[in-house]
């Protein structure tokens, strides 16, 4: 595996510096330049379409059609939203004013929080690193950009279009392992952007708490995978495969463990295998859209949760391709790691209810929200049901009857809640992430109002009216 070099304190503060200094030309505040910044980014998104697909595959075994869907038309479409609507976002609103003010004019105006910094993960490195980025340009911001050093081919090819496409005083692009994020973390920058895990944002928590910096933390956690008596079995186990099998579960919204009532477990377990037949062929081993572990470390962890369980389906690993079968495992401890750990890979822990003494929705309402708030919840089975679960329990976001499928609307919020997050993006929230909503009363001077006045002439009057 090729290997980049950590870039110099020296050098982070000096990009930093000259992106402050940039920022306070106001170049960026026209919208007509953040709309030009936006073409060309698209336009590079195109050029380096296959140089980027070329190296997910190479750090991820990602398959062209994997990367395009998940990654790279999702960036995209990021772009084009904003492109469209930029204009309408950034144009300053009028507020109704209260009496108490009467004549003045109310408005918030969106301005730019300034220099940002932007750190992604290693699972989605285009997706999670490129789209909060369309936000600061839409909102007029720069950027710090900061890949992930697990996945080097793409953090190159990364670094290689946004030194192209973009002057190093407007958008930058920093490598490294921790200690370059330790030294950025410190840096006065103007908004953090995370995306990792719980425990390494509270690293990000702590540094940015000395600077007063706001953040916007995009986390993860256990997401429920919840399977009623009334579920459409075959289908329930063909989107859970699905949904669990992307980046082989190396998503921070994949199914994280399955909570099933104990009617339709084995008839889940058999269409679960048929689905997995059904979406990667006889050998999975052989498919060529099934994802690999990202590295040796993340191997060996995932596959160890394998023997704290009874596997149901699945199970064979390769230690020299780093593969793992997705694999099915019940009979598990309370105490074991696979059930109190983010898997973040293809084994699914299967923990069966029943509906004596309360109902099953009762019983998995309290094994939710006796855990920390996911980023994902799944209910499978009635709408109603689905409903009064949701009700009951706190996710960033959550389907019924299938799983993934929210982070596809980008019309809806995307983040946590909790212990999965803080913060929201995607379309116009991704503007807003890197805006100041920013109060503005103009008050006329033809005449003034002298009830505000000490001594308070007027104040039985006033008082009625406020």
């Amino acid at each position: 595996m090729m290997a980049l070099a950590n870039t110099s304190a020296e050098r982070m503060d000096a990009i930093l510096a000259a992106q402050k200094a940039y920022f306070r030309t106001n170049a960026t505040l026209d919208v007509a330049f953040r709309k030009k910044q936006l073409k060309a980014f698209l336009n590079a998104m195109e050029e380096f379409d296959q140089e980027l697909a070329d190296a997910l595959w190479t750090d991820l075994h990602k398959s062209y059609e994997e990367a395009y869907l998940t990654e790279l038309s999702l960036v995209k479409g990021e772009i084009r939203e904003a492109l469209r609507h930029v204009g309408r976002w950034a144009r300053r609103e009028r507020k109704a004013s209260p009496l108490t003010i009467f004549g003045s004019r109310s408005y918030v105006v969106k301005e730019p929080l300034g220099c940002s910094l932007i750190v992604s993960p290693w699972n989605y490195p285009v997706q999670l690193l490129l789209s909060p980025l369309v936000g600061a340009i839409a909102a007029g911001c720069t950027a710090v950009l900061k890949p992930s050093p697990y996945v080097p081919n793409v953090s190159a090819v990364i670094e290689k279009m946004i030194g192209k496409t973009f002057s190093e005083e407007y958008i930058a692009v920093v490598q490294g392992n921790r200690e370059v994020n330790k030294h950025l973390f410190d840096m006065k920058f103007d908004l953090i952007f995370f995306t990792g895990s719980p425990a390494l944002a509270k690293n990000v928590a702590a540094a940015a708490a000395k600077n007063l910096i706001p953040m916007v933390l995009e986390l993860g956690g256990k997401s429920p995978c919840i399977i009623g008596k009334e579920a459409d079995i075959k289908l329930a186990a063909l989107r859970v495969a699905w949904g669990k099998t992307i980046n082989s579960g190396q998503t921070c919204i994949a199914p994280d463990y399955i909570l099933i009532h104990k009617d339709i477990k084995e008839r889940f377990v058999k269409e679960f295998a048929a689905s997995i037949k059904k979406l990667h062929g006889d050998d999975i081993k052989e498919s060529g859209h099934f994802v690999r572990m990202v590295n040796d470390k993340a191997f060996e962890r995932v596959s160890s949760y394998i023997a704290e369980g009874n596997v149901l389906y699945g199970g064979s690993t390769d230690s020299s391709q780093r593969f793992i079968e997705p694999t099915l495992i019940d009979g598990i401890s309370e105490d074991a790691a696979v059930l109190n750990t983010e898997i973040f890979g293809p084994i699914f822990p299967v923990i069966e209810m029943d509906d004596n003494g309360s109902s099953f929705e009762d019983k998995v309402v309290k094994y939710v929200t006796d855990r920390e708030k996911p980023l994902a919840l799944y209910y499978f089975g009635s709408e109603k049901k689905g409903w009064d679960v949701i009700r009951r329990t706190s996710a960033g976001g959550t389907c019924i009857n299938d799983t993934i499928m929210h982070i596809a609307n980008g019309n809806l919020p995307f983040g946590g809640v909790g212990n999965s997050g803080m913060g929201h993006y995607h379309g116009v929230l991704s503007f807003e992430a890197f805006s100041h909503r920013r109060a503005v009363v103009s008050t006329p001077t033809l005449f003034d109002l002298p009830f505000r006045y000490m001594p308070y002439k007027t104040f039985k009057l006033i008082k009625h009216i406020v």
